[in-house]
């Protein structure tokens, strides 16, 4: 009896994943029906993006699991109506994208690439970086994405801290934890990249006091989420010289309006949400592995924690 897979996303998701997915699914040896159409009684699996249009789950009484296409889960975790197992996207593909994007802009504040890209003046700007290891890069968020990043980091060399809501263990890593962890973390952070998850607790967790721990000309890389940051405290922070620059992927509201004031001011960069992507290909692997396990009475790979939100 083939298992019932229903794609609750927008339609451009599908164009794009019903290849990869059916692909994925055979390779698994799994006999599955793939619909954007199917009854709610008889769906086994939903396949979601949290802009799906599916927000009752009420009627999907023998799903087995919901299997978010994106990272990020702060839209759905707290459905009231959903009560099966929820996995989050934890994609090999996403996260080796998410990996070459921060190494890439710490790499360019490091070594100050913007006063030779924009600096095309005439003026000879002799001034040699540090090498790496005398930079300090602390990583707030060691989930998948930031672990793999600080990973990356500490194989070019950067001194690294990293902060996560509970104690970790990484190689190389100075691992914080807590408060009292939080406030050593932004004190040690030359470079300050954030991929926290949104969560009650982490809604303005840069904020202005939180900011003034920085040590003076720090740079923040935030391709995490965009309510991490209280904007006017920043902007602010950036005014008066304490915050040197910002490369800024996730905002509040996106796209970022035209008369956002991120957008002209002189020591911001503004990328479009485009710091990692989920790549249909492997991430279509990752929900099939999972549809295995579900039919095979395994645990499921990346379930959230519902009481902590991710």
């Amino acid at each position: 009896m083939p298992v019932n897979i229903l794609f609750a996303a927008r339609a451009a998701q599908w164009r794009i994943y019903e290849a990869p997915l059916t692909k994925a699914l055979s390779e698994q040896g799994i006999d599955a029906t793939l619909s954007t159409d199917l009854a709610p009684e008889n769906v086994d699996y939903i396949i979601y993006a949290p802009d799906s249009t599916v927000q009752d789950f009420t009627p999907y009484t023998r799903a087995k699991a919901v299997l978010n296409l994106w990272a990020g889960v702060e839209n759905i975790v707290g459905n009231p109506t959903l009560r099966i197992p929820l996995a989050r996207m934890v994609d090999h593909g996403l996260t080796q994208g998410m990996v070459e994007w921060v190494t890439g802009h710490v790499l360019r504040h490091h070594l100050g690439m913007d006063r030779h890209i924009l600096g095309q003046d005439g003026e000879w700007r002799p001034d040699a970086p540090p090498l790496a290891s005398d930079r300090r890069v602390t990583v707030l968020g060691l989930g998948a994405l930031g672990e793999a990043c600080a990973r990356m980091l500490v194989r070019l060399g950067f001194a690294v801290t990293g902060w996560s809501r509970r104690p970790k263990d990484i190689p190389g890593v100075s691992c914080l934890s807590g408060d009292a962890g939080l406030h050593a973390a932004l004190k040690a952070a030359d470079i300050l990249v954030l991929l926290l998850p949104l969560t009650d607790e982490t809604e303005n967790l840069l904020n202005a006091d939180t900011l003034a721990r920085l040590p003076e000309g720090a740079v923040i890389v935030n391709p995490g989420r965009g309510p991490l940051i209280d904007d006017d405290a920043l902007l602010a922070a950036l005014d008066r010289g304490h915050v040197a620059h910002a490369t800024l992927d996730v905002f509040r509201v996106e796209p970022l309006p035209a008369d956002h004031p991120f957008w002209a001011h002189p020591k911001v960069t503004v990328t479009p949400h485009i710091a990692s992507e989920t790549r249909p290909e492997t991430a279509a692997q990752v929900i099939a592995e999972n549809v295995r396990r579900g039919e095979s009475g395994e645990p499921f790979l990346h379930l959230v924690d519902r009481e902590s939100g991710y």
